[in-house]
């Protein structure tokens, strides 16, 4: 599986979607198990299992699974949305985040195109499995978290490295932030990093960046993004 060249409204997208993420999907689960994360589904993201059903967007579709059952419904609203998964929009819904989602008026019309949600779909897919691999390639001896979905940052991440001996990072796959109009690959640090080493390329953020246009160009876009992933841990752990 490759990511291709993202549609001119993939950023539009993009940022409806992640209210759609941040206001109807992570509080539906969390209102049942005060856990929030999301997963990559297909053709999109939404929840794991909980009380017996998924809760997902698939392209410009609501979905919701209840055992053999699935109801859809179109996208038109973040506040239809957190209705349709059984919870009442709440802007203030979790109160802990730093740095939590502006919200968009939640009756405003929402325009969702199948083309750049399944772009999207396809980055999450192509990030959360690159990091399932990831997670295999640390020491034994590493604290490694399950690939998470975080709603506030709307990206695929990990957890690895000793946090005791500031050897700890995130690794994800963002798909695009007020820093990067495109999606990018990234190491954080947890500790202090050199920036003499041009491995910390990254100045919006306490470490490393893979730009979108890279894979684009790669042959083999999984070999360089999990280099890109390996070398960050490298000089970490080294």
């Amino acid at each position: 599986m490759r990511v291709g060249p993202l549609p001119d409204d993939f950023q539009f997208a993009r940022d409806q979607l992640h209210q759609l993420a941040f206001f109807a999907l992570a509080p539906a689960r969390y209102a049942s198990e005060e856990r929030m994360g999301l997963r990559s589904t297909p053709g999109g993201f939404g929840t794991p299992e909980y009380d017996g059903k998924v809760s997902r967007v698939e392209g410009s579709l609501l979905v919701q699974e209840t055992g053999g059952e699935v109801a859809t419904q179109a996208i038109t609203t973040i506040r239809a949305a957190a209705e349709f998964f059984g919870v009442a929009y709440d802007v203030d819904w979790f109160t802990g985040f730093k740095d939590p989602l502006p919200a968009m008026e939640p009756d405003r019309p929402l325009c969702v195109e199948d083309e750049p949600a399944r772009a999207l779909a396809d980055w999450f897919a192509f990030g959360s499995r690159l990091l399932e691999r990831l997670r295999g390639e640390g020491n034994a001896a590493d604290e490694v978290s399950e690939v998470q979905l975080w709603p506030e940052h709307f990206d695929p991440a990990i957890e690895m490295g000793s946090e005791a001996e500031g050897r700890r990072a995130s690794y994800g796959a963002s798909p695009g932030d007020r820093g990067h109009l495109e999606p990018y690959l990234y190491v954080s640090a947890w500790g202090e990093i050199d920036r003499d080493d041009p491995f910390w390329n990254d100045r919006h953020f306490n470490g490393a960046s893979l730009p979108y246009v890279t894979l684009l160009e790669a042959e083999d876009q999984e070999r360089v993004a999990l280099e890109f992933f390996t070398e960050g841990y490298r000089i970490l752990n080294g």
